[in-house]
């Protein structure tokens, strides 16, 4: 593999020591409260610092919703958090258009949508149709209303929640949905020495209400320009497309991984190299990566209605396991 390059700033000094430094404080500001699950933070940020949506999948009660404040309180943007009901509507999330009397005017008022960061919370609960007017702002950064486009300000980014299939009340995400999201999460329960420390943090009330921005609105801004600056080899890209073309191969996929997975793996792996304070993705970057970001992107024979993702990340696993690492 060639030599890693110097990646240059906008200033004389070097991007990689300034925006380590950035992306550890984030990492550090919500291990503050999000106890015990280093692993799953890490991962968040990348994608938060790679462009990249984060779908946090597990049973109620073990710390998504927290994750997702924590985050957002450690930014100083705009935050909202909208609950997935069976009744919310599109025009609940995205606005609509109000006649203005005095004018004699439709006037469009934007909903919920039109912030920094958005937590959609229990995202499955609510219907395909809601759940569909998402799409565009999570892929074009944009909403449309009536013949209209409105702009999203950057940074967007969704934060989504969602509890497993089996519980009731529950929609299966459709595929158009799952792709938008760079990346998914399980929280699983903490061990019980973490539990007892979270125990503990909550004697005189939750953490994350006193939890104060470590980053501007413009840190995030210049951690994602230093992302798209992380070098990523020939043969690293082709490792990268070697998973993505045997899954498309594979007798166990009914749908192997998509154009916009394989990009979004490429980013994410710039995203990881980042906050490894590396200014090049290596072969691990990937392996690390392929699971969370490409297992929910495909659709396996045993489980096309299922809506269950062990048996799709066993596949990646096994996908992974058989392409050959460039040297």
């Amino acid at each position: 593999m060639n030599q890693p390059q110097t990646i240059e700033s906008d200033t004389d000094e070097t991007i990689n020591h300034d925006l380590l430094s950035l992306s550890n404080r984030l990492v550090e500001n919500v291990g503050l409260v999000v106890l015990g699950k280093a692993d799953v933070v890490r991962l968040a940020v990348v994608a938060f610092i790679a462009e990249g949506h984060i779908l946090m999948e597990d049973v109620p009660g073990v710390g998504k919703t927290l994750l997702a404040r924590a985050l957002a309180a450690s930014v100083d943007c705009t935050f909202k958090r909208i609950q997935f009901t069976p009744d919310l509507l599109p025009s609940d999330v995205i606005g609509s258009s109000i006649f203005h009397n005095p004018s004699g005017e439709f006037v469009f008022k934007p909903g919920p949508l039109f912030s920094n960061v958005i937590l959609a919370d229990e995202i499955n609960r609510t219907t395909p149709r809601t759940q569909s007017a998402l799409l565009e702002a999570m892929s074009d950064r944009q909403v449309s209303v009536e013949g209209k486009t409105y702009p999203l300000d950057p940074p967007f980014i969704v934060l989504a929640t969602q509890n497993p299939f089996e519980f009731e009340g529950t929609y299966v995400l459709p595929e158009s949905q799952l792709d938008r999201f760079m990346i998914r999460l399980h929280m699983g329960y903490p061990i019980r020495s973490e539990e007892r420390r979270l125990l503990a943090s909550h004697r005189d009330g939750a953490p994350v209400e006193s939890l104060s921005p470590v980053l501007s609105i413009d840190d995030i801004l210049r951690l994602q320009r230093g992302v798209r600056q992380v070098r990523v080899d020939d043969a690293i890209a082709d490792y990268l497309l070697d998973i993505v073309h045997l899954t498309r191969r594979s007798e166990d996929l009914h749908v192997g991984v998509s154009t916009r997975g394989a990009l979004t793996l490429y980013r994410a792996a710039q995203g990881l190299a980042l906050v490894s304070g590396r200014d090049y993705v290596i072969p691990d970057d990937i392996k690390d990566l392929a699971v969370p970001v490409l297992a929910h992107r495909v659709l396996g024979k045993s489980f096309l209605q299922a809506g269950q993702f062990g048996a799709a990340e066993a596949i990646i696993r096994d996908t992974v396991d058989r392409v050959r690492v460039p040297g």
